[in-house]
């Protein structure tokens, strides 16, 4: 789920308490979740019968990076996926090489796939001021904001925002489980974690919500309310919405002021579990286009995780985004920053 480097930092200051939290939720006990459950009884990988669902594993990754990939699967493979044999399916902006096909495919019976990505999903968009993004480059790097110089990172967030569902390879999947390169999985999870999205009526599934760098998305929450202004009807009403999560002022209020009104409040996306049917209907396609034709993809560092994160905390229900708490895998495991470039 998350990159091992060193002892996880605190993930709040530990003078602070609120009212609201009785007890820290990632020291609880965790259980699995209640309801009925598919076990791996039928799942082996030639079962053409077997109760396995239209969903794959999902990897954005380069060839270079064989090594890493082959540690977060085997360490995938041993804790869930040799029980249930879901295919893993690779993309690149480059053909993979026969390497790395063959020592990929040499860590799971599952079938791999591997897929090269459209160029016209990974290129600059025409209505893009490349001077624009030179300036605005040098001018993030000169803030120390990682990666803001970096072209790639742009486009790999923008492709992981808005273009990775529309490839061709996806056309008849539904659910996803993103994983990436150097990536460690600790605990062992003895269920069907799609089918128990699909039976729960689940849109998204996480691990870790974290606060972002306001200083790479200012523009990001004004452009967001210049979208619902014009499109009030895609918002939900607040009992079912999580917008006060996303407009939250108490706990980190300089996080909101800098970034405009937005609280900062992010779904950690090197891990998450969702239904792309919520990513290919109507309030996200457009709300992604009007952020598409602002330019903060470039002109910013606009990432996949705040991007997602607004539209489930204003189009979606809350209740349709489930916490894999995985048996504290948040103090287990340290957030790693993957780079594509």
């Amino acid at each position: 789920m998350f990159q091992l480097l060193q002892k996880p930092p605190p993930l709040h200051e530990p003078k602070i308490v609120y009212p609201d939290m009785k007890t820290d939720p990632n020291l609880e006990e965790t259980h699995e979740p209640p309801g009925k459950l598919w076990r791996s009884d039928e799942y082996a990988a030639d079962n053409p019968n077997s109760p396995r669902i239209n969903a794959t594993i999902l990897s954005l990754v380069r060839n270079e990076e064989i090594d890493g990939m082959i540690q977060s699967m085997q360490d995938l493979e041993r804790t869930w996926n040799h029980k249930f044999n879901y295919p893993w399916t690779f993309f690149n902006d480059v053909p993979f090489t026969p390497e790395f096909k063959t020592r990929t495919q040499a860590q799971t019976n599952a079938k791999c796939n591997y897929e090269l990505i459209p160029t016209d999903h990974w290129a600059v968009p025409s209505w893009i001021n490349n001077d624009l993004v030179q300036e605005s480059g040098k001018m993030l790097e000169e803030q120390d904001i990682q990666y803001g110089a970096m072209l790639s990172y742009h486009q790999m967030c923008r492709w992981n925002s808005g273009m990775f569902y529309h490839h061709p390879a996806l056309k008849d999947i539904r659910y996803y489980w993103r994983v990436e390169p150097k990536v460690h999985f600790f605990c062992d999870v003895d269920y069907d974690v799609f089918r128990y999205m699909h039976d729960h009526n689940k849109t998204y599934g996480f691990t870790i919500n974290l606060y972002d760098d306001a200083r790479t998305i200012t523009t990001l929450w004004p452009e967001t309310l210049r979208f619902t202004e014009a499109h009030p009807e895609y918002v939900l009403n607040e009992s079912m919405n999580a917008r006060g999560w996303l407009e939250d002022t108490e706990r980190r209020p300089e996080k909101n002021r800098d970034a405009n009104g937005y609280s900062t409040c992010h779904f950690w996306s090197n891990f998450e579990i969702a239904d792309m049917e919520f990513w290919r209907g109507r309030a996200y396609e457009e709300y992604f286009r009007h952020l598409d034709r602002a330019g903060g993809f470039f002109y910013e560092r606009w990432g996949d995780a705040p991007v997602h994160s607004i539209a489930l905390g204003l189009f979606e229900d809350k209740s349709r985004i489930h916490w894999y708490v995985f048996h504290l895998t948040v103090y287990s495991l340290l957030v790693g920053f993957w780079v594509w470039g």
